[in-house]
């Protein structure tokens, strides 16, 4: 048993294509299917169900997958501690976060790269929660910034970050830009401009107009921050963001950041990384870095804030 045809049977299990699993592994596809099948042969099971076209694995290939994934990371951590020992990390760490924490990642990373200058960094910062714990569980990213208001299970270690809490993004022309707070109720009145309801961050915010009995009624709605920045920007539309966001957008010409109470309910969010030992060496280094970072204070004074001023 190779390592390559491990590397092979994920790669189809990940593309549902022959021909995309072995462009992504950068060999022919007969290569790659010659490959798994002498892994077939070598196992004495069948792993792919196959016909005039993929069908899929079979329930063996499903099982085994679980077990490629989990060699192949254990290899890979090899790789790194070995070569932390020599030269100091090295390598790519690999980051998946919700859109809600992307302008806290960089607070994080900064450091990181500073302690470990060898090592390359690749954020994914459009992932859903599940998508995250999924991509842990599979080995396919290193930690996860997400929301902790949810109890994960024993599988997960967690450091928390700082708590999410939202303000309001609203034309310094309203009656409402120059109140010190703004309730959840009178946001919900307003023309809004909101992430749209596959996202997390917007499930979030309906909880909250929930709790404060309201029922908003976006004119606009996106799965894009830069979006909804440039619909904020225009000076129409007021839009609920966490004030995580100000760091990195800052506050739009023209616009004040209200916050926002009744309820003035906060969530946590947190760094996730799996509890398999040894796991990880990207991981523990950021775990490390973690722990060692007040993004909490650093992400509490913000520009335009009322509050701050």
């Amino acid at each position: 048993m190779l390592f390559r045809q491990l590397e092979y049977l994920v790669a189809l299990s990940r593309e549902r294509h022959f021909a995309r699993a072995a462009q992504a592994c950068y060999v022919s596809q007969p290569a790659l299917s010659e490959a798994i099948r002498k892994l077939e042969d070598e196992l004495d099971v069948p792993l792919v169900r196959r016909g005039r076209k993929y069908e899929g694995l079979t329930p063996e290939g499903e099982r085994i997958v679980v077990w490629a994934q989990r060699i192949l990371a254990d290899r890979d951590a090899l790789k790194d501690e070995v070569g932390a020992l020599r030269t100091g990390l090295s390598g790519r760490l690999r980051i998946g976060s919700v859109p809600t924490a992307s302008g806290a990642v960089s607070l994080l990373t900064g450091p990181f790269c500073a302690t470990h200058p060898l090592v390359t960094v690749e954020v994914m910062a459009d992932l859903q929660s599940t998508d995250i714990l999924r991509l842990l569980q599979n080995f396919e990213i290193d930690a996860g910034i997400t929301y902790l208001h949810e109890e994960l299970s024993e599988n997960f270690l967690t450091v928390p970050l700082y708590r999410e809490r939202h303000v309001l993004l609203i034309t310094s022309a309203d009656d409402l830009a120059h109140r010190t707070t703004a309730t959840w109720a009178e946001a919900s009145r307003l023309p809004l401009c909101l992430l749209n309801r596959s996202m997390q961050g917007r499930r979030v915010l309906d909880e909250l107009f929930a709790e404060a009995g309201a029922r908003p009624a976006p004119r606009v709605e996106t799965d894009s921050v830069a979006a909804l920045f440039a619909h904020v920007r225009t000076g129409r539309w007021a839009s609920i963001v966490p004030h995580t966001w100000l760091h990195v957008f800052g506050v739009p010409h023209g616009m004040r950041a209200v916050p926002l109470v009744d309820p003035a309910r906060t969530v946590p969010v947190g760094l996730v990384v799996t509890a398999r030992e040894p796991g990880s060496v990207m991981a523990r280094a950021l775990t490390e870095v973690a722990r060692h970072t007040d993004l909490a204070s650093t992400l509490e004074h913000l520009p335009g804030d009322p509050a701050g001023e």
